[in-house]
Formats: structure tokens, sequence, C-alpha cells
């Protein structure tokens, strides 16, 4: 009796864990002129649900899917970072992201899975801020919202971000990207309209290449994207919360052993942007 009972919890517990593991699901060559990816896809997708793109930095490049799991939107999910939306986490490997062949990617899942188009967001960290960058610039009435830590811009015409709500993070003691690139962004911004009435650009003494990582972590910044719509009127950038070295250093907490659930209609909280001196080590680059 009692190895019956033992035998019924431990099918349940494979039973569990094979549809736990359904969730996230690896596709290679299934998109044409694009790039292998990661999907993660809701507990519950009756109701259309946003989507998040995770653009990975230069160190994740290559051939082997596996590795875009060390850092960033998808490896915070499996370490219990609860995300009620798609996460797209696509592999580049080797060269700058090419926004159209992230674009297939989304169309194939909108193809195939009941998305909300009002909610798509985009992240990167690095060369993944560079794609971020190029995505939100190349296809801005399809991104709600972006986020670019650390990275640059690589297209010719920038001047699509100015419709899109964008953060830009950047660490004046970055020695892998100098903060420059992040400049650069925002000055060609500036040209095409001086006002840039939807970016927040963290320009953060002391932060240096690696310490960014820390934001894909934090429920946060998921709340931060998800607070914009494509049907909000006239597209305002909702305020930024403080990116100061106590939420940094708390950004990894409680994970492992579960956490809370970000809402797909949930808002963050304002406060104000942080200039303060960065000086703990990450260890992620």
């Amino acid at each position: 009796m009692i190895r019956r009972i033992s035998f019924t919890l431990l099918f349940a517990a494979l039973v569990f864990f094979t549809v736990s593991a359904a969730r996230t699901s690896a596709h290679r060559g299934t998109v044409r002129d694009a790039y292998n990816f990661w999907l993660v896809e809701p507990d519950d997708s009756m109701e259309a649900k946003p989507v998040f793109i995770f653009l990975h930095g230069a160190s994740l490049c290559g051939n082997d899917l596996n590795k875009v799991k060390r850092y960033g939107t998808l490896d915070a999910v499996e370490k219990g970072r609860e995300l009620d939306a798609f996460v797209i986490a696509p592999q580049n490997p080797g060269g700058a992201w090419n926004p159209k062949k992230v674009m297939n990617i989304l169309k194939w899942v909108e193809d195939y899975y009941n998305v909300d188009y009002d909610r798509i967001y985009v992240l990167g960290m690095s060369l993944g801020g560079y794609g971020a960058i190029d995505f939100a610039a190349t296809y801005p009435d399809d991104v709600a919202a972006a986020m670019a830590f650390c990275g640059g811009g690589s297209v010719k015409d920038l001047s699509g971000l100015n419709d899109v709500p964008l953060w830009i993070v950047h660490g004046t003691a970055d020695r892998a990207v100098s903060v420059s690139q992040s400049d650069r962004v925002v000055e060609a911004m500036r040209s095409a309209d001086s006002s840039t009435p939807r970016l927040v650009y963290d320009r953060i003494p002391g932060m240096n290449h690696s310490q960014p990582a820390r934001l894909f972590y934090l429920s946060e910044t998921y709340d931060w994207l998800l607070s914009h719509s494509l049907k909000d009127e006239n597209r305002p950038v909702a305020e930024s919360f403080e990116i100061s070295n106590d939420l940094m250093r708390s950004a990894y907490s409680g994970l492992r052993s579960g956490s809370k659930r970000t809402s797909s209609t949930s808002k963050p909280t304002a406060s104000v942007k942080s200039k303060k001196l960065f000086k703990f080590s990450c260890g992620i680059n």
C-alpha cells in the first residue's frame, strides 16, 4: 500500500513537471528568416496576454540555446519571477540584432497564440540593448514600451524612438560599452524632437557594464513596461522607479523560493529616479 502511494505521488510529480516544463519550449528553425528562440507561455492563455521580447548580450551569442538561460528575463522566470505574459527569448548567432528577424518571430507567436497586440514590450542589455533600441526604432507602432541597458543604436533612423515610451539605463563606469553610445541615441532622438517626450534616460554615475543585468530580475522592471499600452491616449511615458543601491541588491531576493506574480494589469509605484553612486559588484556579463 505504501509503495503504491509512493508510486502515485511520484507519477503525479512527473506529470506536474512535464506540464510545467512544456510551458517553456525551444524552437529551432521553426520560423523562416528568424532566430532560434525560447518561448514561455503564461499559465492561463484563455485571454490575450502581453509579450516580453528579451534580447541578450554578445556573451550569449552562438548556436546553443541553453546559453540564453544564463541571465536575463528567461533566467528570471526560471528562478521564480512569474510573468503573466509570453516571453520570447531568441538567440543571436553573432553580429548585430536584425529587427526583421525578431519581428518574424513575434508575428509567428501572434499567429499561433492568444497575444495582446497592444502590449508588446522589448528589453535588452549590451548587444541586446542595441537590439532593443533598433527594434523599437524600426517598429515604433508595434512596441508599447522598451528598455535598453548599457547599449546603443545601430539603425540609421532613430527618430521613431520618440513615439515609444523608452527607458535607457547606462553607467558612466561602463568599460565594455561606453555611455557615449547611449548619449548618441539620445542626441539622435533630440535632433528629431528636442522634447523627447517619451524618454527616460538614467545615466548613472559609478555603474559598470554588468550591474544593469539585475534589472531583469526585478518585478518593478516588468511593472513599468506593463503600465504602457498602444491604446494609451498620446502614449505617455510612466514615471520611472528609483534605481537605488538597495533595490538593486534585492534583485535576486526570494526568487528561488518563490516570488510575487507580476500581473498583466499591474501598475508601478512611482518614485524619483536615483543618481546614486554604485559601488556593489554584480558578477554578470
